[in-house]
């Protein structure tokens, strides 16, 4: 156990490391803090820190740089994550609520976090076997033309053009609306794929055609999309002298959907920040990184999804674990909200 003035040292040295990339030595660290104990002492704490593997000499210089290990207790003994100011969360709010599809919603997410964290954002959409039909609706938009819009309860909304073969009257339209919403409505997407090819015996035979199509159409919505969808940003933010072992590995595993869905893990509570330091990930090739990530979603114990950053161990922790955490509220609300 570390007494309260060390571990106000490996604070001091965490974040001097991580605002200058320089190795931090004695002097400097008395230089720009207020200890209230002579350098001598300050040395002799690091070397306790050093001892007990908090911070290591990288060379032969005098300087020295956190651990995972340092790290991990630094996160550990936070009091509180760095709160985003009143203008960047009214930022966050109207960026995020001028998305107008989920897509749109997920891309906005991800620049979003690469621009408060000058890091990666990997943001998994909302997963197929949590979702089901909330509304479906047919808009005309001309004699022989149909938009298809799709609502599920986790906020996700699909649209489509329908061709039809016949000119179709708003009675014949709202009839097969009154259909698809009485048939699937409530039903997970996954089951209601299976129940679209039973609906054409509900159809008059003279409407059959057109209605065949509408089906047609909202059967590849729901088929279409991969089940686990996950996408990422800001890789180009990532800086080589901050792998030891080359930045490649860390592109190379970013590529993959299958490391990113390991990344990620399975969705927990919302409530619930986690940070995976260095060697902490299990994934080859980003052990060399941390990774902060939540799930977002606020009106179920289970989240839709999870969204993360990573970077560099020598991570700005409490500014990236409060951009983490305020984004996924606001995703959460306005998914909820749609």
């Amino acid at each position: 156990m570390l007494d309260e003035r060390k571990l106000t040292v490996l604070r001091a040295i965490v974040e001097d490391y991580v605002s200058t990339t320089e190795p931090v030595g004695s002097k400097s660290l008395v230089d720009r803090h207020h200890f209230d104990v002579s350098p001598a002492t300050i040395r002799n704490d690091m070397a306790v820190l050093e001892e007990q593997g908090f911070i290591a000499q990288p060379h032969t210089s005098a300087g020295r740089i956190p651990t995972d290990k340092g790290y991990r207790l630094f996160v550990d003994r936070l009091s509180s994550v760095k709160p985003l100011s009143a203008a960047e969360r009214r930022a966050i709010e109207s960026f995020l609520a001028g998305a107008y599809s989920l897509d749109d919603v997920v891309m906005r997410t991800v620049r979003l976090l690469v621009q408060l964290t000058r890091q990666v954002a990997v943001v998994q959409y909302p997963s197929l076997t949590r979702s089901a039909i909330r509304h479906i609706e047919l808009v005309p938009l001309a004699p022989q033309k149909l938009l298809l819009v799709l609502i599920t309860d986790t906020g996700r909304v699909e649209q489509c053009t329908v061709d039809l073969p016949d000119a179709w009257d708003d009675a014949s339209v709202s009839h097969v609306r009154a259909v698809l919403n009485a048939c699937l409505g409530g039903h997970m997407l996954v089951d209601a794929a299976a129940m679209v090819t039973d609906l054409s015996d509900r159809i008059p035979a003279e409407e059959r055609a057109n209605a065949n199509a509408v089906f047609s159409v909202l059967l590849a919505s729901l088929i279409e999309r991969n089940e686990v969808k996950i996408v990422f940003g800001g890789a180009a933010n990532l800086n080589a002298q901050d792998f030891n072992r080359g930045l490649r590995e860390v592109l190379e595993a970013l590529e993959e959907q299958v490391v990113l869905m390991r990344l990620l893990g399975e969705a927990t509570d919302p409530a619930i920040l986690t940070v995976r330091i260095g060697s902490e990930n299990l994934v080859a090739g980003l052990q060399a990184t941390s990774v902060v990530s939540t799930g977002y979603g606020n009106n179920t114990a289970q989240p839709l999804a999870k969204l993360a950053v990573l970077g560099p161990t020598r991570m700005d922790y409490p500014g990236t674990m409060g951009a983490v955490r305020a984004v996924a509220r606001y995703v959460g609300q306005i998914l909820m909200e749609s």
